[in-house]
């Protein structure tokens, strides 16, 4: 590997959580899909979802894409997803192709069977890396640490927060998660 190209790797490690050749090897092998196809629905051309994987590029530079691999992650790690027709799963894939939603938005999970409830918002897949996607994709590294120390004096938990969750290495902020939601022992 070049030092361009691990550089580009450790940054999709610090603002994704892991390398997106990882992420996206998981939806193709799910989705079975090629790369031109997973490309198409995420709104990406083909070469550029190559460079990302490889790590010839660090960083998805369009809010909607990105928002559009987290609501496709989150659409097929649902298990009702093995239970839907090849022409759900199509037509489910061409929703997500057409999506123009922010990396704000909460995901609906819409894969359900028949007789299940009505949807209820949910965040696209691990709460730990959204939180991760949502501060990496709204502001650099750089900006989120300048940010905490701004509010290190009057809000140091809310300055720890955006340390570990939007610039610390992900089984950290999964440890600071798990300690925070536990509450105090």
């Amino acid at each position: 590997m070049t030092d361009a190209h691990t550089r580009n790797v450790e940054r999709q490690i610090e603002w994704y959580g892991e390398p997106l050749g990882d992420r996206f090897a998981r939806l193709l092998a799910r989705l079975g899909l090629s790369q031109a196809q997973l490309a198409g629905v995420l709104g990406l051309s083909a070469p550029m979802l190559s460079q990302l994987m490889s790590g010839h590029r660090s960083k998805i530079s369009s809010p909607a894409v990105l928002s559009r691999l987290l609501h496709l992650e989150a659409m097929v790690g649902d298990a009702a997803w093995d239970a839907l027709s090849q022409d759900e799963r199509s037509r489910r894939l061409a929703d997500v192709r057409a999506a123009e939603r922010s990396t704000l938005t909460m995901v609906t999970s819409e894969v359900q069977p028949a007789e299940a409830a009505p949807a209820r918002p949910q965040p696209a897949g691990d709460p730990v890396t959204v939180i991760q996607d949502v501060l990496r994709a709204v502001a650099s590294a750089a900006e989120l640490e300048s940010a905490a120390h701004l509010l290190e004096q009057d809000y140091p938990d809310l300055a720890e927060a955006l340390r570990v969750l939007g610039t610390g290495r992900t089984p950290d902020a999964r440890a600071y998660y798990s300690r925070i939601v536990a509450g105090p022992a």
